[in-house]
């Protein structure tokens, strides 16, 4: 009797060994707001299952227009709007970011619910681990989370950053993107094309550590515009190797892919525009002229100046310069995709040693937030790795120390039984 005691208090401390194993860790990168100010924004999404253009698009409540842009998939492709694309496609969402109860989140996102749906299924497999249970139950004051009603409408928090538009005094859009099983943090860095010490800049950490399902802050490198205050569509940023749609859908705008000069021209879709012509000249919008002299290459051109009071503003511009410029270099367009490539930065491979800083990174240094390790983001407020309910979720990977008490009090059940 009392060896059925001891292993039954046993069976008991092996079952809280192991949901301490599996308990739930939330990590993402949060950016304090004091201000209402909005900024552009993108969100690493990978699909569920084969969805429209337009599907996904409804899904994030944004233009479809502006989901091709983002990815760099060709508009004037026929019917591109209603493209099937296949499940697993990773895709850059943009969003706006807003400045929500002291920390910047996106809150324009609504999801009706289904017949099957619970709070965890839309969480993690509709959104991807954006979004975690627990923050859709709080954000849509659910009190009991297995009483979803179909048809009803939740609001979906999305993580996103701004950092004032800018990584080390560039500008920069930045991607929210979620922790994959197969990554590493040097990974990551290579496929966005940034640096190990930018990545842990910006995202406050004190080592290259990281687990399925955080959430971190990647700095893209953008196009910035210069429009006045006064053009609706102030503020434009378009990351490198994508382009925009704006004006109305009369003007693109192109980033990349070798410099970050945003140049703008008129679109290939069918609307109804303003004129488009510079002011005193023959020249049409996206328009340059080069003229070889003795003294250089005179240089004229027709830009992009917004959109202000519904008219699209265009500024002639003049300028002696060295040498005369090639031909404008666009961003490589895609067709809508079909299948899926396997993305080779992320080939198998060691990750980085999370206490190792022998491949010439820094020491850690103070976030600048009490209790938060780690570095203190380039030209942009304060961030932290939070860990709570408010972030998206993951499952903690067993740690050595208590793998191995979990085989010993295997072990002490299995022993006397054998006995």
């Amino acid at each position: 009797m009392r060896m059925q005691q001891q292993q039954s208090t046993l069976l008991f401390l092996v079952v809280l060994l192991f949901h301490s194993l599996t308990t739930t860790t939330c990590k993402s990168t949060i950016e304090p707001c004091t201000n209402s100010d909005s900024c552009n924004a993108l969100l690493g999404y990978t699909l569920y299952t084969d969805l429209k253009v337009s599907e996904v698009a409804s899904l994030f409540g944004i233009d479809p227009i502006s989901l091709l842009t983002a990815n760099a998939i060709d508009i004037s492709y026929p019917d591109a709007e209603h493209h099937i694309l296949p499940p697993k496609l990773f895709l850059k969402i943009p969003i706006s970011c807003s400045c929500v109860d002291g920390i910047r989140k996106s809150v324009s996102t609504s999801y009706k619910t289904r017949p099957s749906d619970t709070l965890s299924s839309i969480a993690d497999s509709v959104y991807g681990g954006l979004v975690s249970a627990d923050q859709l139950r709080e954000a849509n004051s659910i009190t009991d989370p297995s009483v979803l009603d179909v048809g009803q409408s939740l609001v979906v928090p999305l993580p996103c950053t701004c950092f004032n538009g800018s990584d080390n005094s560039l500008p920069a859009i930045y991607l929210s993107y979620v922790v994959q099983p197969v990554d590493s943090l040097a990974a990551i860095a290579a496929r966005y094309l940034t640096t190990l010490t930018d990545l842990m800049n910006v995202n406050a950490m004190g080592s290259t550590a990281i687990s399925d399902g955080d959430i971190l802050a990647v700095p893209i490198p953008a196009c910035a515009s210069n429009f006045p205050k006064s053009a609706s569509d102030f503020g434009l940023l378009v990351p490198n190797g994508s382009y925009a749609i704006t004006a109305g859908h009369c003007v693109q705008c192109s980033c990349g892919p070798r410099n970050l000069n945003l140049y703008c021209m008129p679109t290939s879709l069918s609307a109804s525009c303003s004129s488009m012509q510079c002011k005193n000249s023959n020249l049409m919008l996206g328009n340059v002229t080069a003229q070889q002299s003795s003294a250089g290459c005179n240089v004229s051109s027709c830009s992009y100046d917004g959109l202000v009071n519904g008219t699209i503003a265009t500024t002639l511009s003049a300028s002696l310069q060295p040498r005369c410029p090639g031909l404008q270099e666009f961003p490589p367009l895609v067709a809508p995709p079909t299948s899926v490539e396997k993305d080779p930065t992320f080939a198998s491979g060691p990750a980085p040693s999370p206490q190792s800083h022998g491949s010439g990174l820094p020491s850690p240094k103070s976030s600048g937030m009490p209790g938060l390790p780690g570095f203190s983001p380039a030209n942009g407020p304060v961030s932290g790795i939070s860990s709570g309910a408010s972030a998206a979720c993951s499952l903690v990977k067993p740690s050595p120390t208590l793998t191995s008490a979990l085989v010993l009090l295997l072990a002490m059940l299995v022993i006397p039984v054998a006995l």
